[in-house]
């Protein structure tokens, strides 16, 4: 998955199913991790842009063919890759201290701090930089580093909100339909990225059930005039809803209920109307007129 770093707007994602994975054909000869990224990148390539990936993902020959097209890399780095300087796998480093080797643009560096950390970079030197730790002392880290934390949250942050909501249920077993809900989610995700990016207010929550009451009065066939205030009315809209006669209570024969719909308007010296009726919505328990209130009840968000 590729997101922009600060938002984590999802730009581009791969679905992987084994060997039967879909890569672009020109990237087919590489590794696994190697085609990954290319295919991902492939439309962002000679931007200039800065590529942040996770030790699966960065490998030296992933970071030549980037440069290749105009586009940094900054990832850690798992320590077994065969491209890697042999005196990595057998440095023994003491807390603090770092050991690096450059190759043209590409930095690899090694840095122990409670365990050994090794970088590789195409934009960094082995520079240390003075930062504050959580017990307010000051402490140096290669910039390198530094840089890595503040520019790989992308993913995290659009994983992170897509698993507080999701639309897959726990207990859907056909993959199918597991991935079309993945990708709605995404989706969905993607047009509030848009939508704070363009000066929206609203929630994330708040956002999503926005979206849903809109989807509901579309689907109705009759939208409203006016845009909604209010998000507590979804469940009116959804779902099931038929007309039965009011319950009979006490001694009379035919019991009545208040009109919801009607009552909500105001006559012509501006005081409510009162219309009584005998049917009702047993789900929403309301009173409602048969025809056409029912129906607009359920089917209009503001009415």
């Amino acid at each position: 998955q590729l997101c922009e770093s600060e938002s984590g707007y999802i730009w581009n994602s791969i679905i992987y199913t084994g060997k039967g994975t879909i890569f672009m054909e020109e990237y087919e000869h590489y590794g696994l991790s190697t085609k990954c990224v290319l295919t991902l990148i492939h439309e962002l390539k000679n931007n200039g842009y800065l590529l942040t990936t996770d030790n699966f993902y960065t490998s030296p020959e992933v970071a030549e063919i980037l440069l290749k097209y105009k586009t940094d890399v900054i990832g850690t780095v798992r320590g077994i890759r065969k491209e890697l300087p042999a005196e990595f796998k057998i440095l023994k480093l003491k807390k603090g201290e770092i050991k690096a080797f450059q190759k043209g643009k590409i930095m690899v560096l090694q840095w122990r701090d409670k365990k050994t950390l090794t970088m590789l970079s195409t934009i960094h030197n082995a520079e240390l930089v003075s930062v504050e730790s959580r017990k307010s002392t000051t402490k140096q880290k290669p910039k390198v580093v530094v840089d890595y934390n503040r520019s790989m949250g992308g993913v995290d942050k659009s994983d992170q909100c897509l698993s507080c909501y999701p639309s897959i249920r726990s207990r859907q077993r056909k993959y199918y339909k597991k991935i079309f809900r993945h990708l709605l989610d995404q989706a969905v995700w993607n047009a509030f990225v848009l939508y704070k990016k363009n000066g929206g207010d609203l929630k994330h929550v708040a956002f999503r059930m926005k979206l849903i009451e809109r989807l509901c009065e579309e689907g109705s066939g009759l939208p409203s005039s006016k845009v909604p205030k209010s998000i507590e009315n979804v469940a009116r809209l959804t779902g099931r809803h038929f007309p039965s006669l009011v319950t009979s209570t006490g001694n009379k024969k035919y019991s009545a209920r208040k009109c919801a719909v009607c009552c909500s308007k105001t006559n012509g010296n501006g005081k409510r109307v009162r219309r009584e009726t005998r049917f009702e919505c047993e789900v929403c328990n309301v009173g409602l007129c048969a025809a056409p209130c029912f129906q607009i009840y359920h089917t209009q968000s503001v009415f």
